[in-house]
């Protein structure tokens, strides 16, 4: 179990370091394996935004960007980023900043300079050049909330700390943020925030049917059916950055609300673009010689020792571990139903294993 100490304190704050924190953890049975900040060291690193992008009059690929961070006059910097453009906030080293180290080792210096014959008075960062992830296709895009001249670090809590905690097979209330935080309150007394969580009432009258004919399996099934929704809608910065920091990247705005909410409270859940389903669904055993073609690309063959939901035509999911692909969304997805539902532990324990895979 993965995530950053921030997300842990905002529901339980007890006042201890970040180290006696950890080894309370540890002491309490939740071994922290590790440590670690959640981005190296850099110095002299701002949001800036950029005024204006425009083409290098001596290179194809290189802009010569106008950039606000902060001070009285623009900075000129030479940017060879393919979402370099006007409108934007990224960060900015400045002249004097010091990056994370290259592949070399050494820590890397911004020293003013030229490219191709125009002046650069600085330089904006991807994400893999502060060492914050492997991405380097383009500027890291920084939310347009931010003000420029702030801090990066600052800004993007990059002194926080990422935890990695073991976990034994009879501490899987620990596999989420919140369990973890009510385990240190326990150990701590602190107390436990717990956000209230208003009940959202159905704005449609539509329902799926859905019979639970294996109560060995399943001991609640909940769903609902949710209209209209927009695929392309982008994933909130935070949550992008929350996620990161479990170790789960970014897919899409659906698949990242569905990572959060069990990351955070340990609840899975599962989305099915609601037009791929025929007819209701059925939580049951699998039958000798079904098969189904999961998310990750691998087809499984099943047999009654192994949970499946299934509609009218075939197998969609395997219960509790992963959906199908048949039904999974997509960019054209209108409609979904979310399910979440609980799995009694034996039902599910060792299956994934067997399939050679994990989520």
């Amino acid at each position: 179990m993965q995530f950053p100490e921030s997300w842990l304190r905002e529901f339980c704050n007890p006042p201890l370091s970040s180290e006696a924190l950890a080894e309370t953890l540890t002491m309490g049975g939740f071994e922290v394996e590790e440590r670690r900040p959640a981005a190296p060291p850099f110095t002299q690193v701002v949001v800036g935004e950029i005024k204006e992008a425009v083409q290098h009059p001596n290179a194809d690929r290189l802009r010569v960007c106008q950039v606000d961070v902060g001070g009285e006059a623009l900075l000129h910097i030479v940017c060879g980023a393919p979402n370099a453009r006007a409108g934007i906030k990224v960060p900015c080293a400045l002249v004097g900043a010091e990056l994370p180290p290259g592949e070399d080792g050494k820590p890397f210096r911004i020293k003013l300079g030229k490219l191709r014959g125009v002046e650069s008075q600085g330089m904006l960062c991807s994400a893999r050049e502060l060492g914050l992830s492997e991405d380097h296709g383009g500027l890291l895009e920084l939310p347009a909330t931010l003000l420029p001249g702030e801090d990066v670090r600052a800004a993007l809590q990059l002194d926080d700390v990422v935890l990695t905690i073991k976990l034994t097979p009879n501490l899987a209330h620990g596999l989420s943020v919140y369990g973890i935080a009510r385990e240190l309150s326990a150990l701590t007394g602190a107390p436990l925030v717990t956000p209230e969580i208003p009940a959202v009432p159905p704005q449609l009258d539509d329902t799926l049917p859905v019979r639970v004919e294996a109560s060995d399996l399943c001991g609640r099934f909940s769903g609902r059916i949710v209209r209209g929704v927009n695929t392309a809608a982008a994933t909130p910065a935070w949550m992008v950055e929350r996620l990161a920091r479990c170790g789960q990247r970014s897919v899409t705005a659906l698949v990242d609300i569905s990572n959060y909410v069990m990351f955070e409270y340990g609840q899975p859940s599962h989305i099915f673009d609601l037009d791929r389903i025929h007819g209701g669904l059925a939580v049951r055993w699998g039958r000798a010689g079904e098969q189904l073609k999961l998310l990750n690309g691998n087809t499984v063959t099943l047999d009654d020792t192994v949970g499946v939901i299934a509609d009218e035509r075939e197998v969609e999911s395997l219960a509790g571990i992963m959906g199908g692909d048949a039904t999974a969304v997509s960019d054209d997805t209108k409609s979904i139903y979310i399910e979440a539902a609980f799995w009694w532990p034996e039902a599910v324990q060792g299956r994934s294993r067997r399939f050679n895979f994990s989520t």
